[in-house]
């Protein structure tokens, strides 16, 4: 915003409403930013009306000027070009607040989409998970579309973007837990705060590797060191260059001996110039990548913070003698002096004075007093970008509960209001749901479409939303730390001649792997969520073998989660005395229209005691009467407990 006064823009941005709850917030400030995108559009094309007229005004003197002369036209022409010019600077400086309060409304908007759970509205950034693990992501939603990747859109910048789903992969220990709950408490109702970072990002729109070259720069070992004589030689020359053309023209040399000089530098720049060259091009184009940072560190070294976590990030970045504010305006500096080689003189420059030289040992002596601190200041503000992510979930959702981290001992996962954390507000249910100590499972039932797989969902997005620092879908919860693996979306491969039972096999060998790991490090609760577990073979086989993964999992002092439509899976005398039953189920009804049914999606104790696959099959008009006919399924009560439609 050069040129746009910034007090004028930080007064407004202090004059905008003050925040209450989400929906009235994002309501005041998308209107508030559409009263300022509006004024700073009529001005900017106020500027390129008076660009334009200038322009023209300049082509027309020009050419009376060229036919007629005379020094009148020629200051007119001269004039209207400094307007025009003058004018265009202007315009593009009104362009970039228009584009700025465009921005911070469509964030707005955005706000609003994160509310609804729109996710056809809500800007979905690509992941790059690397080396990270992956085993619950699919199975969670954890990337993607619809997912709590897409739900935290707020982190624009690729790293922040990298550190946060870092964090979402990768359980933390409980007291990086603790401190990143304080700070998200603290930045949740920091709006302009959240929205600078937001904004930053959405607006430098960078690659994922400049950020990374330009580190790898900066902790590089310095180059000119190995080549000393190049170093020597560039300062010798510029004082053997100036001594030689003073004595020649005071008459002390009769000969132009300062032309050996020139001659001496023009082999240097052709021989090791090219590789002083290429050492300054590492840096120079990556100029769109650090110099955005510069306003921003400055923004956030201006920021006062109580909680530890922030205290020391703003310590750390806007330390008084060298802050990164100051480390990154100074290379900028260095930068555009190096950059006069690449003007209209830079031949000249080199020749007579090897430019590039000295613009070189001017850079190399910036990354030996900062490159090595340099990753730790992007690493820093990734690090509060990603809080200011979950501060954002926790704005947006102010009824969920930061949840209580307990000792391991403690071996149990309980929590009051549960919900699915990726559902619209209006449709999620929550239940109580205690899952554990070790050595004991959940078993959920009941019939199909009645929420049996989104409650192990629900379970595992809250442990890892709890794990990362943010708050849970929940009224309570407490949990101890978690090594969670699941086995709830499994898909076959033809292209890798796979089935969906060697599939399920596969997998199950996945969570038994993870869990046993887990077990044998001893610093987690080893928590495992199943769903339908070897579906894809007969009821026989599928049986036994369910147990003996289960026994298995159970051996390992592992809790967890498993559903099925199986009832028989507990007949086992040695599962049943270690589940805790619970169940959902369904009310049909036959009306005018035909017959429908409905969920209440509320947890209740027991095993389920209703079915419901003949009456789906009516619904959906398909005939069912031979399949009644040989399960007997056209009896029962018809009071939510049977499939029978009335």
């Amino acid at each position: 915003m050069r040129g746009v006064r910034r007090t004028d823009v930080r007064a407004e941005m202090a004059a905008a409403p003050a925040p209450r709850a989400p929906l009235a917030a994002y309501t005041e400030r998308l209107a508030y930013f559409t009263v300022l995108r509006d004024h700073y559009n009529r001005r900017r094309y106020r500027w390129a009306n008076m660009t334009a007229a200038a322009f023209l005004l300049t082509v027309g003197a020009a050419i009376v000027w060229a036919f007629t002369g005379g020094w009148v036209t020629l200051i007119v022409t001269v004039a209207a070009l400094l307007i025009c010019g003058g004018a265009f600077i202007r315009q593009a400086q009104f362009d970039e607040v228009f584009r700025r309060y465009t921005t911070l409304r469509s964030l707005c908007e955005q706000g609003f989409a994160r509310l609804r759970r729109d996710w056809a509205a809500l800007t979905l950034r690509p992941a790059e998970t690397g080396a990270l693990p992956t085993l619950n992501a699919v199975d969670l939603d954890l990337l993607g579309h619809a997912s709590l990747q897409h739900l935290l859109n707020t982190v624009t910048t690729p790293s922040g973007q990298a550190r946060l789903l870092r964090w979402l992969l990768v359980p933390s220990e409980p007291k990086v837990i603790m401190e990143r709950q304080e700070a998200v408490r603290e930045l949740a109702p920091l709006l302009e705060l959240r929205d600078e970072l937001t904004l930053f990002g959405a607006m430098a729109n960078q690659a994922p590797a400049a950020q990374e070259r330009f580190l790898t720069w900066a902790e590089d070992a310095p180059w000119l060191p190995s080549h000393r004589w190049l170093s020597v030689y560039s300062v010798v020359a510029v004082v053997a260059l100036a001594a030689l053309a003073l004595a020649q023209a005071t008459g002390a040399l009769p000969y132009p001996f300062w032309l050996l000089v020139l001659a001496a530098n023009m082999i240097v720049a052709q021989t090791s110039g090219r590789d002083v060259e290429r050492q300054i091009t590492r840096v120079a184009e990556e100029q769109g990548v650090y110099l955005p940072y510069v306003g921003l560190f400055g923004y956030l070294g201006r920021q006062r913070f109580s909680a530890p976590l922030l205290s020391r990030a703003h310590d750390a970045l806007a330390a008084e003698s060298d802050s990164a504010e100051t480390a990154l305006r100074s290379l900028a500096s260095r930068a555009r002096f190096a950059d006069v080689r690449l003007a209209v003189i830079g031949p000249i420059l080199q020749l007579g004075l090897l430019w590039n030289v000295h613009a070189l040992r001017m850079l190399e002596s910036w990354r030996a007093r900062y490159g090595s601190r340099a990753r730790g200041w992007f690493d820093l503000l990734a690090n509060l970008e990603a809080l200011t992510g979950l501060a954002a979930l926790a704005f947006d959702n102010p009824d969920w509960v930061f949840p209580s981290i307990e000792p391991i001992r403690a071996g149990t996962i309980s929590a009051k209001g549960l919900g699915h954390p990726l559902l619209p507000p209006e449709t999620r249910v929550g239940n109580d749901v205690t899952v554990g100590p070790g050595g004991t499972f959940l078993l959920v039932t009941g019939s199909n479409m009645s929420g049996k797989s989104t409650l192990l969902r629900a379970i595992g997005l809250n442990v890892t939303l709890a794990q990362a620092g943010a708050p849970v879908c929940a009224s309570m919860m407490r949990l101890p730390p978690t090594g969670l693996a699941t086995s709830i979306r499994v898909q076959d491969s033809l292209e890798q001649g796979v089935s969906y039972f060697m599939a399920e096999l596969r997998r199950l060998k996945l969570v038994v792997d993870e869990l046993r790991s887990v077990a044998a490090k001893g610093e987690r609760m080893p928590l495992f969520l199943l769903d339908e577990i070897l579906s894809g073979t007969n009821s026989g086989e599928r049986r036994v073998a369910a147990r003996a993964i289960i026994r298995s999992l159970l051996a390992l002092g592992a809790t967890g989660a498993v559903s099925t439509h199986d009832l028989s899976l507990v007949e086992d005398p040695r599962l049943r005395a270690v589940s805790t039953p619970v169940h959902f189920t369904e009310r049909f009804t036959r009306g005018p229209d035909g017959p429908t049914m409905s969920f209440d999606y509320l947890l209740r104790p027991g095993v389920a005691t209703s079915v419901n696959a003949l009456a789906l099959m009516e619904i959906a008009g398909l005939p069912t009467e031979d399949a009644q006919d040989e399960t007997g399924a056209s009896s029962g009560s018809g009071d939510g407990s049977s499939p029978v439609i009335h």
